[in-house]
């Protein structure tokens, strides 16, 4: 490390603005999974700007437990990905420490339930230190956390933690729902000057699609809408995604419904105004997320949704989420997690509103 220690240091000030977001001669549109996406991300952001370092549990020689960061030691050498020894405290604690240095931190943690003894380092100090020290020091750090089920993972390897981050003031929160999304949200979380917490959705993990690193996608803080529809707004975000998606092709196809689909992508700073326009247009609204129900992201989101758009609403805003339980053990996920009968269930009772 004491190569990377004798770099300049941005103490005391703001860091420099390298072209952190420079297209590579060698950017294409490719089909690439989500897991390939994230790598490929990481893979550009780390020629771009030699600050740029990837750090976790088994990152380095394994290349992740999915495989995300294969390959990157071998091409950028051990001082830019390395391994840490299992202590996710610790992990932030470096991230933080290197941010102070003037080096562009990506940890990664390794399943969103190891992120609890993290909580600390990531609420106490990284998410207050541009405040704490009146923005001269800049805190560009990105915390990678594989996030939420769907794998039939064991105990501690599928929570729903953004409830926790965007209650956290001072941190960004983003969720891609597909392999674009994936690659554009990275390298605009990296390139910020804030810490953000990117939450990626382990079993889009395996989704592919057309990925254009020559075209930015919509920024942080940019909802997109992913299905037009009149009668409903589904509000979701991540893997849920292609559940809405496809909850709304049965409801168009059996009942004759048509429902509109949000994919937040950003959940702070949250693009309501896209949301807004929605509900407008529709007069229904359900919000769609895999946590538990009691003071998931969707409490906030009903909440705002009927404080600032309830002369537009026709019925009450429902939710299809998780329960309040621990999550389950593999056999139970299926049975736990929200689907589209369960969002297809909120979907009927909001239109049988008067």
């Amino acid at each position: 490390m004491t190569q990377m220690m004798d770099r300049p240091a941005a103490h005391g000030g703001e860091l420099p603005e390298p072209p952190r977001l420079r297209l590579l001669p060698t950017a294409q549109v490719e089909t690439l999974s989500m897991a390939n996406a994230i790598n490929r991300a990481l893979r550009d952001a780390m020629a771009a700007d030699e600050r740029v370092l990837v750090f976790g549990e088994d990152v380095a020689k394994l290349g992740g437990v999915f495989r995300v960061t294969d390959g990157l030691a071998e091409t950028f050498g051990d001082t830019r990905c390395f391994d840490t020894p299992l202590a996710e405290s610790a992990i932030i604690g470096i991230a933080v420490g290197f941010a102070i240095r003037g080096f562009v931190p990506v940890p990664e943690i390794q399943f969103d339930g190891f992120a609890a003894p993290a909580f600390d380092q990531i609420v106490s100090h990284l998410a207050k230190y541009r405040t704490r020290t009146h923005g001269d020091i800049d805190m560009p750090v990105t915390v990678r956390i594989p996030s939420f089920g769907g794998i039939g993972a064991v105990e501690h390897h599928s929570e729903s933690t953004e409830s926790y981050w965007v209650h956290t003031a001072g941190l960004k929160v983003v969720v891609p729902s597909t392999p674009n999304d994936a690659y554009w949200l990275l390298r605009d979380s990296i390139a910020s000057r804030d810490p953000v917490v990117y939450l990626e959705p382990k079993r889009r993990y395996w989704a592919r699609e057309s990925v254009d690193t020559t075209t930015p996608a919509d920024p942080i803080g940019r909802a997109a809408v992913r299905r037009n529809g009149t009668d409903v707004s589904v509000i979701t975000y991540g893997s849920l995604v292609p559940t809405a998606l496809n909850a709304a092709e049965m409801a168009a196809d059996g009942h004759g419904w048509s429902v509109e689909v949000v994919d937040l992508r950003s959940l702070n700073p949250l693009d309501f105004d896209t949301v807004a326009d929605s509900v407008g247009k529709t007069g229904r609204a359900v919000v769609m997320h895999e946590g538990a129900r009691t003071l998931g992201f969707g409490a906030e989101l009903a909440a705002r949704i009927q404080e600032e758009l309830f002369y537009d609403l026709e019925a009450p805003v429902l939710r299809a989420t998780g329960f309040d339980t621990p999550y389950p053990p593999a056999r139970l996920e299926k049975l736990w997690l929200p689907g589209p009968d369960r969002l297809l269930d909120c979907i009927e009772r909001t239109l049988e509103k008067p």
